[in-house]
């Protein structure tokens, strides 16, 4: 299928405007790669300390030869989806040894939970910590020794950093390696209404704990459609995990040997044999295409709305919210995965998944077919799915049509003709919103301003019982400027009672909603901030507020903001405590939401 026009405008644009960036970007893996595989200009002695506790695998080491896998783990086992990544290191030095070739663990990455954080000092940081895991897993790499990278990670901001890291040593092939959902718990429906419940009143804390616990219970990602499995639909579209490799359970036979055989394929693809696939050419402009395209026919996470523009400058490409609205209007949403219906990731990957998802966009001509992948050349090999087979591990052609079509349907009769996200414009900035969760007859609210400096105040407010009428919820200071930037996700059940009392409520923030934003209408990520003196910070208690997700508007109705002092951004946070005074230095030097709210790039 020829490529979809839209889609064909789009890309260009995003090659005009990355020109001289990507050139240079491509300029410096030339050079690089043009040095050679680095273990060969080490010292003696350089190789002496790198390889001293090898073990078995000194001599091979030592001679050069056999290609030599960096592993950059995100390991810690207090957060679920990354607990399983305790035993893969020797798993994969033996996958390695199989393989001949030789692994080691080049460093490790910080890992926090915007679960465990939601709502405390500590979201201040989350953000920032894309930034600290692209710089650790660069300081692990810098140690020059390796022919090829597997990246160990799942959640929020790591594989955004971890993808940032790799961007940054293009020149070497990475891959990335899943660890998988956990297997399905209390349903995702009935966690939320428990949170409501309590919210309100008619719940207790034990009845509370009970149902996290039962949604929250063993290995694995969440399993609810939030920006860590978002993450890894994204691996799947750009090419950088093997195909069928995002949604297996963690401890399973096929996840084990999954994981052999990403360790097998990035020794495969090194310079120093005939089909050297460094990451650098596969993250070119259609690389990220496809990633918005999968965002938007999955429905997937605002996260991602920052994080993808942070990664693609890593590889000398820009992106601009007008690609992400423009890919919107031409995807239609395909799938229904919690907050967006009540099916998990496990009943998504059971009805079809990725494999039916792409070969649907394939044949829609909304994905560019002709990237390069890690498995390969053309994405026509992500329409696959991995089977543990008489002779090991095999992939086969990918189920033709949805298995459930209330969780997946095929793009001749999508949930809806346009994606999850719009962009928004108006009087009060630039930012998004979530639709895919939102009835239609919500998605326009026109009502007065509420005004608050924190979510605490909000919370104060709702015990209160002040919200007695159609509102408009506006959190300002949330900003990166601001506090970091942190996740809002714990006004969503108070937001959503409001709601079911028959109010109709909005957010407007500059802040952040979680990649589970659900049925609340939430304008984000608004810029300018309020702490850069954008126009929320000039606004009242009163002021009549119109947000309009199908016309794409944002506006403040007869205020004349110019004419207003901007507000200090009180209760935005001291940035004492909890580690936040070590990211001051993070906070005066990060860019805006709408160019990915980074600091390194």
């Amino acid at each position: 299928m020829p490529l979809d026009d839209r889609i064909a405008r789009v890309t260009r644009r995003i090659a005009e405007r990355s020109r001289d960036t990507r050139a240079r970007y491509l300029d410096g893996l030339a050079r690089a790669a043009a040095a050679g595989p680095a273990r060969a200009h080490l010292d003696c002695s350089n190789q002496a300390h790198a390889f001293a506790a090898s073990g078995a695998d000194k001599a091979a080491l030592a001679h050069a030869r056999a290609p030599h896998l960096a592993i950059v783990t995100a390991y810690n086992d207090m957060l679920s989806a990354h607990q399983p990544y305790e035993h893969f290191p020797g798993a994969i030095r033996a996958a390695a040894r199989r393989a001949g070739a030789t692994a080691q663990v080049a460093g490790g990455v910080p890992a926090m939970c915007d679960g465990v954080t939601q709502g405390r000092a500590g979201m201040e940081l989350s953000l920032f910590s894309r930034d600290v895991i692209a710089l650790a897993a660069a300081v692990a790499l810098a140690h020059d020794c390796f022919d090829a990278a597997l990246f160990l990670g799942v959640c929020d901001k790591i594989v955004p950093g971890l993808v940032i890291a790799a961007a940054s040593f293009g020149h070497l092939p990475a891959i990335f390696l899943p660890a998988g959902p956990m297997t399905s718990g209390l349903a995702n429906d009935a966690k939320a209404k428990v949170r409501q419940a309590f919210a309100e009143g008619r719940a207790g804390r034990e009845e509370l704990m009970a149902a996290e616990m039962a949604s929250y219970h063993g290995p694995g990602t969440c399993t609810f459609y939030g920006t860590a499995n978002s993450n890894q639909m994204l691996m799947e579209f750009m090419g950088l995990h093997l195909p069928g490799a995002s949604f297996v359970n963690p401890g399973t036979p096929l996840r084990e040997a999954l994981t052999a055989a990403g360790v097998a394929r990035a020794a495969a693809i090194t310079a120093l044999g005939n089909d050297w696939r460094p990451v650098g050419r596969i993250l070119d402009e259609r690389a990220f295409v496809n990633g918005i395209v999968g965002l938007m026919a999955t429905g997937g996470s605002t996260n991602l709305v920052l994080h993808l523009p942070a990664m693609a400058r890593a590889a000398g490409v820009i992106l601009a919210l007008e690609d992400f609205d423009a890919i919107s209007e031409a995807v239609p949403l395909m799938a229904r995965v919690y907050p967006n219906g009540l099916a998990d990731v496990n009943h998504f990957h059971a009805a079809g998944g990725l494999s039916f998802l792409i070969g649907e966009l394939l044949a829609m001509g909304l994905l560019h077919a002709d990237v390069e992948t890690v498995a390969g050349p053309g994405l026509s090999r992500y329409t696959t799915e991995p089977r543990l087979g008489p002779l090991g591990l095999e992939w086969v052609a990918g189920p033709g049509a949805s298995l459930d079509a209330a969780i997946l349907r095929p793009g001749a009769t999508p949930f809806q003709a346009t994606g999850g996200l719009r962009r928004l414009e108006g009087n009060l900035g630039s930012g998004i919103i979530k639709v895919s969760a939102v009835l239609p007859e919500r998605r326009r609210i026109e009502a007065p301003a509420r005004v608050f400096a924190s979510q605490d105040a909000v919370k104060a407010a709702f015990r209160a019982g002040e919200f007695t009428a159609d509102t408009v919820v506006v959190v300002r200071f949330q900003g990166p400027q601001a506090n970091g930037m942190p996740e809002l996700h714990s006004l969503t059940p108070l937001l959503a009672v409001l709601q079911d009392r028959g109010l109709r409520v909005a957010l407007v923030t500059d802040g952040r909603m979680s990649g589970a934003s659900g049925k609340v209408p939430a304008a984000i990520h608004v810029t300018p901030e309020a702490a850069g003196g954008g126009p929320l910070a000039r606004l009242r208690d009163g002021d009549r507020i119109r947000l309009d997700a199908a016309a794409g508007t944002l506006d403040v109705l007869d205020a004349d903001l110019a004419a207003r002092p901007a507000a200090a951004g009180e209760g935005a946070g001291d940035g004492e405590g909890c580690g936040r005074g070590l990211f001051e230095v993070f906070r005066r030097a990060v860019g805006p939401a709408t160019a990915g709210a980074g600091v390194v790039v």
